[in-house]
């Protein structure tokens, strides 16, 4: 497999982490340079370790892994999506918006890298891949995409704090349900 198409999957896998971090930006009163460099790690360790599961565990687990993590990473991104929402209309202005909550994030990494795993998996069956550079790659550029989703959500949500929280939850459900759609053949691949 060739460097570009390594990085072209990267930077596709990278996309939902992307969107995510944004909303974790639009939560942040001001950059915190420490929980962004968290946010990227979660995220591209994530995008990373994924396709190595799926790696090692290619044939063994590809029939029920398939039948099952489109439904996963809906329902996850589809709930923290609507808790956003939520809190978007039920703010109090002494809130700390700053707090990272791990457990979350922790959640968000594991939903949006699902489909990590299945490339893992397509990794296993392709000629000529070194897999330990090809995850590396992958989690890089996630890393990197991830960092500059807070900044930029960051820029954002200064100016439209609970519009902009509504938006980053329906953008979470939005993915959740691409997802979906997308696995369950209803519609092609989008952005």
């Amino acid at each position: 497999m060739s460097f570009l198409s390594i990085i072209l999957i990267a930077v596709g896998l990278s996309m939902d982490a992307f969107a995510v971090s944004i909303c974790k930006g639009l939560k942040m009163r001001q950059i915190d340079y420490g929980k962004t460099l968290l946010i990227g790690t979660f995220f591209g360790g994530f995008q990373a370790l994924m396709p190595f599961i799926g790696w090692l565990f290619a044939y063994r687990f590809k029939e029920h892994i398939e039948r099952f993590d489109h439904w996963v990473a809906f329902i996850l991104l589809a709930l923290i999506g609507c808790k956003m929402i939520y809190e978007s209309f039920h703010s109090e202005n002494d809130d700390d918006s700053d707090d990272l909550n791990i457990r979350e994030l922790f959640i968000l990494a594991v939903a949006t890298s699902i489909d990590a795993l299945l490339v893992g998996i397509v990794f296993a069956t392709t000629d000529n891949i070194n897999i330990f550079y090809s995850v590396s790659i992958i989690g890089l550029i996630t890393f990197i995409l991830s960092v500059i989703g807070v900044f930029i959500g960051n820029k954002f949500g200064a100016v439209y704090k609970s519009k902009a929280e509504f938006a980053g939850g329906l953008i979470l459900i939005f993915i959740g349900v691409k997802t979906l759609l997308e696995h369950l053949n209803v519609i092609g691949s989008i952005l």
